[in-house]
């Protein structure tokens, strides 16, 4: 048995970029900041605030969602699982890329006028089935090679 499981809670370093693609199926990507608080050790040292950078994916309605509602800066609760490929870029350097795939996004932010808040994405299972994977374009062309 194995379990491939993350869950984050963080804040959005920049707004999705979402595409679109035929059959009306999209991807919206984006960096989510992840801080562990510093804190003072026994001995008196210092241990400074660290900051991890996550890249997220999240496909179809998820996309979606995310491009009506999440924002730069937004607080954000992130569950999914991991996923790690490498392509080959237009310069013929191989690149590597992790990222996290969400199956379940939930905005944290206080509520703003007229809005209620959590906002939650329906579950994987309630979405609607991807039309033709086939017809998406390829990873490398779908990625960057910036580390978030």
């Amino acid at each position: 048995m194995s379990v491939n499981k993350v869950i984050l809670i963080g804040h959005v370093g920049k707004d999705p970029e979402v595409r679109h693609f035929e059959g009306g199926n999209a991807v919206a990507n984006f960096s989510l900041a992840t801080t562990e608080r510093g804190y003072t050790a026994a001995n008196g040292t210092q241990v400074p605030d660290s900051t991890e950078w996550h890249s997220i994916a999240l496909w179809r309605g998820q996309a979606l969602f995310a491009e009506k509602y999440i924002r730069k800066g937004a607080k954000v609760y992130v569950e999914g699982h991991i996923k790690s490929h490498s392509y080959t870029d237009k310069q013929n350097v191989v690149r590597y890329v992790t990222e996290i795939v969400g199956e379940s996004v939930q905005l944290l932010d206080r509520k703003q006028e007229g809005e209620t808040r959590p906002l939650e994405q329906p579950p994987l299972s309630e979405l609607p089935p991807l039309d033709n994977p086939s017809k998406l374009p390829p990873l490398e062309q779908m990625k960057d090679d910036l580390p978030f």
